[in-house]
């Protein structure tokens, strides 16, 4: 297609050429695709072929199993070689490092807040360095996912209490809420001291409980086994 743009007066043609799928070959992909592949890439250190890649996969059978896989974790699982798994591996490790350092540091900023504006008040944690998720390696600890108007969590959190176990209460369905979780604390007997001591720490689950992609019903305790989040 021709269209003459007016220069002073003489016509000037211009070829002006429309995409279409004859003119287009079947593996190209558009500009703005590709763009924004290369920018939600760049934080994790991938390039636009690799982020389209993970999104392919997470359209197939690794995103039935694992919706809330990251795009390292996913890559590296489903590695076409040693090297390029490798490579995952090592922008994974330097992510991780990046966000628990961060983390730390807006922890313990709102530790120290908390300690003037409300001390001897049950603190609920912000999103902790370490946390469960599919592929995370744990800190040892007991996680406990509860809910609200559940009698079960609150007996098996009584009972873990009453053994003296450390562990972590991950709250599903708190929708953020501070007061939720204090309310639920208090009805359930969570003591004040342990929570202060750090021996049990109150926390939103944002998620959690579902990115394991575990069977059964509420509360659910569990640790990280090799590697791998285990029911106890």
């Amino acid at each position: 297609m021709t269209v003459a743009l007016l220069t002073g007066s003489t016509p000037v043609a211009v070829a002006q050429h429309t995409a279409t799928s004859d003119t287009v070959p079947g593996r190209e992909r558009p500009v703005v695709t590709v763009h924004s592949d290369e920018l939600l890439g760049r934080d994790w250190g991938l390039s636009a072929e690799d982020w389209a890649r993970y999104r392919e996969l997470m359209q197939g059978p690794l995103g039935v199993y694992s919706p809330n896989l990251d795009p390292l974790t996913a890559l590296g699982i489903e590695a076409r070689s040693d090297e390029e798994r490798n490579r995952y591996a090592e922008l994974q490790v330097q992510a991780e490092s990046r966000r628990v350092n961060k983390t730390l540091a807006y922890q313990r900023a709102y530790d120290a807040a908390w300690k003037r504006l409300y001390p001897g008040q049950l603190r609920v944690n912000l999103q902790g360095a370490q946390v469960p998720s599919a592929g995370n390696k744990g800190s040892g600890r007991l996680a406990v996912f509860v809910k609200a108007d559940c009698a079960p969590c609150d007996q098996r959190v009584r009972q873990l209490q009453a053994a003296g176990t450390a562990f972590d209460i991950y709250m599903v369905g708190s929708r953020q809420d501070d007061a939720r979780i204090r309310q639920w604390a208090t009805l359930a007997g969570i003591d004040p001291a342990r929570v202060r001591a750090r021996t049990i720490t109150l926390n939103h689950d944002a998620g959690r409980w579902l990115s394991l992609g575990m069977p059964g019903e509420l509360p659910a305790v569990v640790r990280e086994v090799n590697g791998q989040w285990q029911r106890q």
